[in-house]
């Protein structure tokens, strides 16, 4: 029997052991054990990797710990503004949508644009108003409320700075300690298909309608059944300018690198050299798995037919 695997992430950066209680681990671990059991499900069923990675990720987007869906954080404006990207390896079809407010699952509303929009990247007012189209589960403002989250928007809120995700210390402790918020998932089917996806709620603060790297197929989103399916976290600009995504997979195709030599390079060699701290999440059509960061810590987890599983939080 073919292979089949998933992998998952809830973000990276600053993940220290010490900053965590007993509690807030156990929630985090259970979160992403949550995630895991669901795209696992489906495709222990026989379903597809597309719908395996937005089954774990929608789990993601409503839990209130991770930076995505209703975990969001707040925008300079004091609203939510999220991004999400789902890619299939099968067929390259892709979807993306960025600043879109009051939706439930981002990553829902991605996969329409993937299967029913004949484009591929939406924003904004567009992406909302397809939303609805599409009959896609709304939420008021009031659903995406958390007051730890609004506290620390509070402490910046009137500065230029930003925050790279929930943290409960003081200004110039948040602009040291960084924690990129994203979740992602990757998985590889029966049939030796892969698919990837990614959401997010972004930078706390953020302003001028500030684009992350997590939606941009190629960046932070990408899958080819000849290569890799990945999902990255980390701070998005350094990911963009890197074509991070897309690049694992050319060192793959060009350069003939196995699935964790060319994330490793692209992790620990480009982006180190541009500053970029972070990870990604991949996994190839044979049902291989890598989880790579360069940060103090990522939220991951993985699941494989193999009777392999992993779920951390720091570096082993």
């Amino acid at each position: 029997m073919q292979q089949f695997s998933l992998a998952i992430h809830g973000g990276a950066g600053t993940i220290l052991k010490e900053d965590m209680n007993a509690d807030l681990e156990k929630a985090y671990c259970n979160g992403l054990e949550d995630a895991l059991a669901a795209g696992y499900t489906v495709l222990e069923e026989g379903g597809s990797a597309v719908h395996a990675v937005q089954a774990s990720i929608v789990v993601l987007e409503d839990n209130l710990l991770f930076n995505a869906g209703k975990g969001s954080v707040f925008t300079k404006k004091g609203v939510q503004e999220m991004d999400a990207a789902i890619m299939y390896g099968k067929d390259l079809s892709a979807g993306a949508v960025a600043g879109i407010r009051n939706v439930r699952n981002p990553i829902a509303l991605a996969a329409e644009v993937m299967l029913n929009s004949n484009h591929v990247f939406l924003s904004g007012k567009g992406a909302n108003d397809f939303a609805i189209k599409q009959g896609i589960k709304l939420e008021p403002d009031e659903y995406f409320f958390s007051q730890f989250r609004y506290d620390q928007w509070k402490e910046i809120r009137d500065s230029d700075n930003y925050s790279l995700d929930h943290t409960h210390k003081g200004v110039e402790e948040l602009m040291k300690d960084k924690k990129f918020g994203t979740v992602g998932a990757v998985a590889c089917d029966m049939n030796g298909h892969i698919a990837g996806a990614t959401s997010t709620g972004g930078m706390t603060n953020k302003k001028y309608g500030r684009i992350g790297d997590s939606p941009i197929i190629g960046a932070g989103t990408y899958a080819n059944n000849k290569t890799c399916a990945i999902s990255c976290t980390g701070h998005g600009e350094p990911f963009i300018r890197a074509v991070a995504a897309y690049d694992v997979s050319c060192l793959m195709e060009y350069k003939g690198m196995s699935l964790a030599e060319a994330m490793h390079e692209v992790v620990h060699v480009k982006l180190v050299k541009m500053d970029g701290e972070g990870g990604m999440i991949g996994v190839d059509a044979r049902g291989n798995t890598a989880l790579i960061f360069n940060s103090a810590g990522m939220y991951r987890a993985m699941r494989n037919n193999k009777g392999e599983k992993i779920i951390g939080i720091y570096k082993d």
